[in-house]
């Protein structure tokens, strides 16, 4: 598996968001009269784009909805719900490991660039990558295969030589569109047989598992 960077999802990755996610799809929910599912059956809906998210809860493909549901959801997740959120255990070291063997390190999220930059600097992560990338508040590249394509052309990065590591089909998906490798990751909010359904080549169960697959033929430098 040979490879010259290393992408990396972010929620149910590098960090467990799924209280400030779920707090606040509730909260756009009670705000536009509906009775939101429990905390623990919102799991699920983390990782897809928080469209597509709102468009299951609802039902519904109705523009207007949707707008004011990601509205009042992102009144609540940019002033509090940012930060109701954990760095899943050895991250910090799992990345330096990485990039201490040569790697060129990436965030590739399909959350908003201006909630991930303030998160990344938050768990103080802003040393260990070499780019940090999301989607626009409008939605432009908040599907994974397009942006995982905007970080290859930004980098002149070859997909021979890239890894998506990830924990839901999206990233899965999104890899595979562009010929990347795909590490899929069973401690986030995803299962084991949802990322090989959509073609993990490797899965790792911790995140000293991920460091292992990626260096397991020794340091590039």
């Amino acid at each position: 598996m040979p490879a010259d960077a290393i992408l990396f999802d972010l929620d149910g990755t590098l960090t467990d968001a799924k209280p400030g996610i779920t707090r606040s799809i509730q909260y756009a929910l009670l705000e536009l009269g509906y009775t939101p599912p429990d905390a623990d059956d919102l799991g699920w809906y983390i990782g897809p784009p928080i469209q597509e998210t709102f468009s299951l809860l609802l039902k519904t493909t109705d523009e207007k909805l949707l707008t004011q549901a990601i509205s009042l959801y992102r009144d609540r997740f940019s002033t509090i719900g940012l930060f109701e959120n954990l760095l899943y255990p050895q991250i910090p070291e799992t990345l330096t490991a990485i990039r201490v063997a040569g790697y060129k390190t990436f965030v590739a999220t399909s959350k908003p660039y201006i909630y991930t930059i303030r998160i990344i600097e938050h768990f103080g992560l802003s040393s260990l990558f070499d780019g940090v990338y999301g989607s626009e508040l409008d939605g432009t590249r908040s599907v994974k295969g397009d942006l995982i394509g905007h970080i290859l052309l930004t980098e002149n990065l070859s997909p021979s030589t890239v890894i998506m590591v990830g924990d839901r089909k999206h990233d899965m998906i999104g890899a595979k569109h562009h010929q990347v490798t795909a590490i899929g990751v069973t401690y986030g909010y995803g299962t084991e047989e949802e990322l090989k359904t959509h073609g993990a080549d490797f899965i790792a169960y911790s995140p000293e598992d991920i460091s292992k697959l990626v260096i397991r033929n020794g340091s590039k430098k």
